[in-house]
This record gives structure tokens, C-alpha cells and sequence, in this order.
């Protein structure tokens, strides 16, 4: 059994923000794979259903960001499992728009989300990282992840967050790096302005 959890900010005025995006995929998945309505427990919203050939949970906490450790510390500790059982979605400003990765373990680089769990569970659990990238307006750190995602975003984001529920189970059937590498391959991710400009220089 696991647990997939996403990160973002509970409330309809934050849904569309791109610190939400680790909710966004959750819902994806539920979609997809036909979960079980959603219901609040574990000061969170939770869902269940299978995930290949897993029994999965699909959470999300229902406290703000910076207090997403304690939701998923006690859903852990309810059903006697270890961190590594752990899978958290979440947005990642330093990994450019449109880009995935995946590991188990590491830092939280920043992201108070992912600082708050370390800080009740450990570090031990794995991590999908969704690339938002920094502002292409010079907003800040602050009020870029706390913004919507807008129509170019959308570009990129929609058939993201289609590609990844629908070939989620690469990962059990040939691990995480089978998964990124697909969704590399079926979605690239935007070229920045700087890749844009050399091609036109013919770099």
C-alpha cells in the first residue's frame, strides 16, 4: 500500500495557483484511475483506489503549505507506514517550466512544503518535482508560485498532468526513471527564450 500525496494550498481562491500543482495531479489520477470520491480525514482530503497493482491512497492536505507535515505524519502513523511508502507531488520554481523529476530522499531546496515534512517524518520518501520555473516577468519567488498559471503555462501544464496519470504505471512496471524518460519523450517541456533565441541564430 502507498500513499500519493499533493501538495498546494486548500481553498478555491488557490486552485489554480502553481503551488497547487501537486493537487492538480492527485485529481488527475482519481480521474483516471477511478478512485473513490473524495472524503476529509487526516486533516486532509483522501481518496482511495488501486494504482497498478497497489492499493494507493491519493491525499490531500487540507492545512496550508508551510503545515503540510502534520496531515501526512498522522495518515503515516494511521496506516503503520514507513516513509518510503510516501510518494509527494509537488512544484519545484528551480526546475524550469514543464520539466519532471523523480527521486526518493534528498533536501527540500527551499520549499516549505517539503521542509515542514522533513521536519516530521524524516527525509526518506520519494518526491515527484513539477518544474513551474521562475517568472518570465521578473515577479517574485512569493507571488509567482502564489499566482495562476496562465495561458501559456497552460500550454505545457494540461498535457503534463494528462501524460502523468495516464502513464503512471511505468513506474511500478519499470521504476521512475521508465516514467521520466517516457514523459520526456511525449511531452517536452518548453524550450526557454534563450534555447528559442539560438535556434534562430542557428546555435
Amino acid at each position: 500500500m502507498r500513499i500519493v500525496a499533493g501538495l498546494g494550498n486548500p481553498g478555491a481562491g488557490y486552485a489554480a495557483h502553481r503551488h497547487n500543482v501537486g493537487f492538480m495531479l492527485v485529481d488527475a489520477l482519481a480521474t483516471q484511475y477511478g478512485f473513490d470520491a473524495w472524503k476529509a480525514k487526516f486533516q486532509g482530503m483522501m481518496a482511495e483506489g488501486v494504482l497498478g497493482e497497489a492499493k494507493t491512497i491519493l491525499f490531500k492536505p487540507q492545512k496550508f503549505m508551510n503545515d503540510s507535515g502534520t496531515p501526512i505524519k498522522t495518515i503515516l502513523k494511521f496506516y503503520k507506514l514507513p516513509p518510503s511508502n510516501l510518494i509527494v507531488i509537488h512544484d519545484d520554481i528551480d526546475l524550469a517550466a514543464g520539466k519532471l523529476r523523480i527521486k526518493c530522499g534528498g533536501g527540500h531546496g527551499g520549499h516549505n512544503g517539503l521542509r515542514d515534512i522533513d521536519k516530521h517524518i524524516g527525509t526518506d520518501y520519494w518526491r515527484v518535482r513539477i518544474g513551474v520555473g521562475r517568472s518570465r516577468h521578473g515577479i517574485d519567488t512569493y507571488n509567482h508560485v502564489l499566482s495562476n498559471f496562465d495561458a501559456e503555462d497552460k500550454l505545457w501544464l494540461t498535457p503534463l498532468l494528462d501524460a502523468l496519470a495516464h502513464e503512471w504505471g511505468l513506474w511500478e512496471a519499470r521504476g521512475a526513471d521508465a516514467l521520466m524518460a517516457t514523459i520526456a519523450q511525449k511531452n517536452p517541456p518548453p524550450k526557454t527564450a534563450k534555447e528559442t533565441n539560438g535556434d534562430k541564430d542557428g546555435l
